[in-house]
């Protein structure tokens, strides 16, 4: 069995089920949102669906030059070759999140996995079904230019956001030294966020050790529990405009916006970024509340 069908026909439906049995606990003890976890379940399908109707990828011809055009070729035979590929695979994965979050064309594809407003397991694999359209994955284009075959770098970042389908909890503490080396939930706690004092931080996949180096680490803080979702909240269970409100409103500002500059600016500065009086970027937010 291949690594692809291996993830989709028995990690993924393990997956679905821990979430389920999170809803029934949560439901009992605290409330537990059941339309958004319709959502989830409804992106989900339509996902693998569209993944099925469309097998085409931006960024595969991107793929396919750098493989044509590699350094050597890495066989995955000894730890030495392992740890490269992981460690390679977290550095590119930290500026793949970093600019989904900082870049508007990618922040209008992995806004999705941020419209839920409670944090839960489902919210994990609440992933924009048209990503591959968007081309984001050059970011790891780097790790094939070195020598990884593209179906052992793509396998590898599926295995990265499998990692990651535990830390979508709000009931694991944290996690004492592990949380100076580890994405831990805790971590991904404030990523999922939208407090002023939390936005823009803990890009990591497995590892937390790259937010700390670059100083985008923030901790969670007791006496500031989060407020999950968007800045503006996503209040909508219509799945439709869930994937695809964000671009709706990219489109309207760079229709709107007089000038080329100011139109590509709309796509590729941050969420917020207005070319008409004050804006609403993070930084900017941050300034007029004081913090």
């Amino acid at each position: 069995m291949s690594m692809n069908k291996f993830l989709v026909l028995v990690v993924l439906p393990i997956l679905v089920l821990a979430s389920l049995l999170e809803a029934v606990v949560l439901a009992r003890r605290q409330g537990y949102d059941w339309k958004a976890l319709g959502v989830s379940l409804t992106n989900m399908v339509a996902r693998h669906v569209f993944a099925i109707a469309i097998p085409f990828s931006l960024a595969a011809p991107v793929f396919g030059w750098a493989w044509a055009h590699r350094l050597t070729t890495v066989t995955i035979d000894s730890w030495q070759a392992i740890t490269v590929l992981f460690l390679g695979q977290e550095f590119c994965y930290y500026w793949y999140h970093r600019a989904s979050h900082r870049v508007r064309w990618f922040w209008a594809n992995h806004s999705v996995h941020h419209t839920p407003n409670q944090l839960t397991l489902a919210a994990a694999y609440r992933i924009s079904m048209v990503g591959k359209l968007t081309g984001s994955v050059v970011f790891f284009v780097p790790l094939v230019w070195l020598g990884f075959h593209p179906q052992l770098v793509l396998a590898t970042l599926a295995l990265n956001l499998a990692y990651q389908f535990w830390i979508h909890a709000t009931w694991i503490p944290k996690l004492g030294w592990l949380e100076y080396v580890l994405n831990t939930p805790s971590s991904h706690r404030v990523h999922h966020a939208a407090n002023l004092e939390y936005l823009d931080g803990n890009y990591g996949g497995v590892l937390i050790v790259f937010d700390r180096l670059f100083g985008t680490y923030i901790a969670e803080r007791a006496d500031t529990p989060c407020r999950y979702g968007l800045v503006k909240p996503q209040t909508s269970y219509n799945p439709l405009r869930v994937e695809f409100d964000q671009w709706l409103s990219l489109m309207k500002d760079v229709v709107a916006a007089r000038g080329f500059k100011a139109k590509l600016a709309h796509v590729v500065m941050p969420p917020g970024w207005s070319a008409i009086g004050p804006g609403e970027t993070t930084e900017e937010l941050r300034q007029r509340a004081g913090k």
